[in-house]
């Protein structure tokens, strides 16, 4: 078991599957950094593996949101607080990493396309210990945020696909309305 793990995601909006991959890398480490990627514009790039990552249209909650997101999900699963820490990754910036998490740390990845086998070639390149938790192709991957997004702009069903803690922050920042109203 390693002694710090570094986890990372968008979070846009977290579900069940990013929960199951959160408690995955802390079942692996004594502390958990969650690196909340695209943290602001500022630090979102496009990238070829996945240019749609990089959208405004699919990055509508903020860091802070995120950040709040991870840490009721984590605490309402069990985990104690002084067990993890919530981070800005800036993720397409790898001269950035050392910043915002220790390098020293194992990073906990998944693959399930492209897109994550060019984050397990970034880590690589800059020497940092990873340990992937699955592969799976995207046709197995599970829960989509994008289609979670797609259910609230819809008014159709969507807080069975999210962590209950999650669900109530989400409607009580009116995020589905959010939705409705964020141009395409």
């Amino acid at each position: 078991m390693a002694k710090t793990g570094v986890i990372h995601g968008r979070f846009q909006v977290l579900h069940h599957d990013h929960l199951k991959y959160l408690l995955a890398g802390k079942a692996r480490c004594d502390f958990l950094y969650v690196g909340i990627t695209n943290p602001d514009p500022g630090l979102t790039a496009a990238d070829e593996a996945d240019a749609q990552r990089s959208l405004r249209a699919n990055n509508p909650l903020t860091y802070f949101e995120r950040a709040r997101l991870v840490r009721a999900a984590l605490t309402e699963a069990g985990v104690r607080r002084e067990e993890f820490m919530v981070v800005p990754f800036p993720i397409n910036f790898p001269e950035l990493y050392h910043f915002y998490v220790p390098p020293d740390a194992t990073y906990f990845l998944t693959i399930y396309d492209t897109w994550g086998e060019k984050k397990l070639s970034m880590f690589t390149a800059l020497g940092l210990r990873t340990e992937i938790l699955w592969r799976k192709t995207p046709a197995t991957k599970g829960l989509s945020s994008s289609e979670i997004r797609r259910l609230m702009a819809a008014n159709a069903p969507w807080q069975h696909l999210v962590p209950p803690a999650a669900a109530r922050l989400l409607e009580e920042w009116r995020i589905p309305a959010r939705l409705r109203e964020m141009p395409r």
